[in-house]
């Protein structure tokens, strides 16, 4: 039998059209990951501006500090400094920089605003402000001047493609720019002579530098060991995290990475504790529920061991839940036994972890048996307050010490959630905080 010329030519033409449909649908979803790569680099580019404008402002606030000489216009400035310093760790939490482990910038960040509300309540109490404090004044202002300086370079140089947050090889260009972390190790690297902050705070450097009671007398493991538990961890093979690299401080141990350093974890060489991870790929829409992602999260903590964790708070940004969790003693909750999970809102992932402040603060407490009646306690509440409900909690001071406290749980005429914490020792009124509770999350401030 003798195939027609048109019988040949329409079996010709399936596969011809087979290949052009695969070939506009490979365009279509080309240009789709296109688009959201741009969309990704926007909100980066966004939020390196935004970092940038806080990191002025900051400057801005701290030569204020230099002239002022009264208690309550110094309270006033270390308010603006808080609140510019929150915004700046904001902006920089939304970057692809995690990895780099920026921890000068992130303590000059914490410590900036702490360390001048400290000085406030000298001058408020009538003392004066010694020269070594003026000192530190003058050194925190030339280190924001020169960090605002430097984030605006960085900011001009991603504006004009000099720098990328793109990974990807550009297939149109013959050499890819630099990528942005560069410009971010730049000046990381200019802390060298940064001061040395003692004063009444959580961030002084006396508190930043105490060795963690977890590793303190922890037995020495080797890096294979922290190997193969950083793998577990992430649910990677052995084999997958090929960048190795030593980690010093009070905290010394193991970084372990994967080639483009997309994922890394870092094990303490001291009992070989998970002290942090990090799995830094984009999220898509979300998926799941926060129900969902919850379960997840204290999944993820059995799995890893951690018995007696109680959920505190979350926040949900760009598809990803942060949940907080402390530990839970006989029915007392310490805060300062803090971990905190990520959970990817698309598929459920865990995308991080954090065990830090658990690893450092971490220990076994004795408790006084002797403690004020709750509803002794209850009095100290404001009476602006009608409180819901009550319990035990061990919370953290700004000298580094904890106290117990019966936290209650509270609302004001508005409608407005108040934690109130009472000693439940001495019953004096030890901190208020306000829960913001939205579609976001649950978060104090």
């Amino acid at each position: 039998m003798t195939m027609t010329r048109r019988r040949l030519m329409r079996l010709w033409m399936i596969p011809l059209a087979a290949i052009v449909t695969l070939s506009v649908k490979n365009y279509k979803l080309m240009k789709r990951a296109e688009a959201a790569q741009r969309s990704v680099n926007n909100s980066y580019t966004a939020a390196v501006e935004e970092l940038a404008h806080s990191c002025e402002e900051l400057s801005t606030v701290l030569e204020k500090q230099l002239y002022a000489g009264s208690g309550q216009v110094q309270q006033s400035l270390a308010v603006d400094l808080y609140k510019e310093a929150s915004a700046a760790k904001a902006a920089l939490a939304r970057l692809p920089v995690a990895q780099l482990d920026l921890e000068n910038t992130n303590k000059f960040l914490s410590q900036v605003g702490n360390y001048s509300l400290s000085l406030s309540k000298k001058l408020m109490d009538g003392e004066e402000l010694s020269p070594e404090e003026y000192s530190n004044i003058s050194k925190l202002f030339a280190f924001s001047k020169t960090l605002s300086d430097e984030i605006w370079t960085l900011e001009g140089e991603i504006s004009g493609g000099e720098l990328t947050f793109d990974n990807n090889e550009s297939m149109l260009a013959d050499k890819e720019p630099p990528h942005v972390t560069e410009g971010f190790t730049d000046f990381e690297g200019g802390f060298d002579n940064y001061p040395k902050l003692i004063y009444d705070g959580p961030f002084s450097d006396n508190i930043l530098e105490q060795t963690p009671r977890m590793t303190a007398e922890a037995e020495k493991v080797s890096r294979d060991y922290c190997l193969q538990k950083a793998a577990m961890a992430l649910d990677m093979n052995v084999g997958d995290l090929t960048e190795t690299s030593r980690i010093g401080g009070k905290m010394p141990g193991w970084r372990f990475s994967d080639e483009e350093g997309g994922v890394f974890c870092e094990v303490t060489e001291q009992g070989g504790y998970i002290s942090y991870f990090l799995n830094m790929r984009n999220t898509g829409y979300e998926k799941i529920s926060r129900d969902t992602a919850l379960t997840n999260a204290k999944n993820y903590l059995g799995y890893l061991g951690m018995k007696s964790m109680d959920v505190t708070y979350y926040e949900i940004q760009n598809g990803v839940m942060t949940v907080n969790f402390c530990y839970e003693d006989t029915g007392r909750r310490i805060y300062p036994d803090l971990v905190k999970v990520s959970v990817a809102m698309d598929t459920g992932e865990i995308l991080g972890y954090d065990a830090r402040g658990f690893l450092v603060n971490h220990h076994e407490r004795e408790y006084k048996n002797k403690l004020y009646p709750v509803n002794r306690a209850k009095e100290e509440v404001s009476p602006k307050l009608t409180v819901q409900t009550h319990r035990l909690a061990v919370i953290p001071t700004d000298g580094a010490n904890e106290v117990l406290c019966y936290e209650f749980t509270c609302t004001s005429g508005s409608g407005r959630k108040v934690l109130v914490y009472i000693n439940a020792e001495t019953v004096n009124e030890e901190q208020v905080l306000l829960l913001e509770e939205n579609q976001n999350g649950t978060l104090t401030v």
